[in-house]
């Protein structure tokens, strides 16, 4: 059986006594009976992993360089964050692919950095109102998948977490519905299978996209959804909790 994993993703948001709050908020209600990883921004990492030290919460860097180092001005290495903590990383969020254009072969040179480096990537997926519209969602995703299989093969996801996150679904209210997420969920599953059944059992699948307390639980009851990835609800303590208690013994 796959663990259920509720993944907070704070993007360019907190201030230190507000990361102090949200995390003593979320502590007060654990522990949990499904696996937490809090992503917040990169100048939070240091006082998040002292706040969660000696529990099961796990720390997350929202993007990373895959470059080890070298003159990159703003750039934050693998290396960099696991000496916070970090055991995980997003790589390829929908606003990472629009907002600074990156494609698919550098989401797979990121995707490879962490791999190699013993970190988790959580590797984000998704299609946009027109192409899903254009009934192109699963064509879109396999191309995204794809790039990564190309440079590191179907081995690699062993130790990897894939989030379909719909882009037209994020920061926008909307949320696919149960019935469309687990389709497309099962979908990515199937695109796996193709390559090596196994690993396509046991890789962890999110769902992310304007997940909330009101509609966390019937997605989180589909077969193929193992977990969320969570923006704008993760920064309430509250609403963050009550998505971790839905999630125990989901997975």
């Amino acid at each position: 059986m796959r663990p259920t994993l509720i993944a907070g993703n704070w993007k360019m948001n907190g201030s230190r006594a507000g990361v102090d709050s949200l995390v003593s908020g979320i502590l007060r209600q654990g522990p949990f009976g499904c696996q937490v990883l809090l992503v917040p921004s990169f100048v939070f990492l240091e006082q998040v992993e002292r706040l969660i030290v000696g529990t099961a919460v796990a720390l997350g860097a929202q993007d990373i360089d895959p470059r080890p180092e070298g003159a990159v001005t703003g750039g934050i290495s693998v290396s960099m964050v696991r000496e916070f903590g970090c055991g995980y990383a997003l790589v390829g969020h929908s606003e990472r692919r629009t907002l600074f254009a990156e494609t698919d072969d550098q989401v797979a040179e990121k995707f490879k950095a962490c791999i190699h480096a013993g970190m988790t990537p959580i590797l984000c997926v998704g299609e946009t109102r027109a192409e899903r519209e254009a009934d192109s969602t699963d064509e879109v995703i396999a191309g995204q998948l794809a790039a990564v299989l190309a440079k590191v093969g179907v081995s690699a996801f062993a130790t990897a977490v894939i989030a379909y996150e719909p882009v037209w679904a994020i920061g926008t209210g909307l949320s696919a519905t149960p019935v469309q997420a687990q389709a497309v969920h099962e979908a990515i599953r199937a695109m796996l299978a193709a390559e090596d059944q196994d690993i396509a059992a046991q890789t962890q699948l999110l769902y992310g996209g304007s997940v909330n307390r009101q509609n966390a639980e019937a997605l989180l009851a589909q077969p193929d959804i193992d977990g969320a990835l969570i923006g704008g609800a993760s920064l309430k303590a509250d609403e963050f909790g009550a998505i971790c208690r839905m999630a125990e013994g989901a997975g």
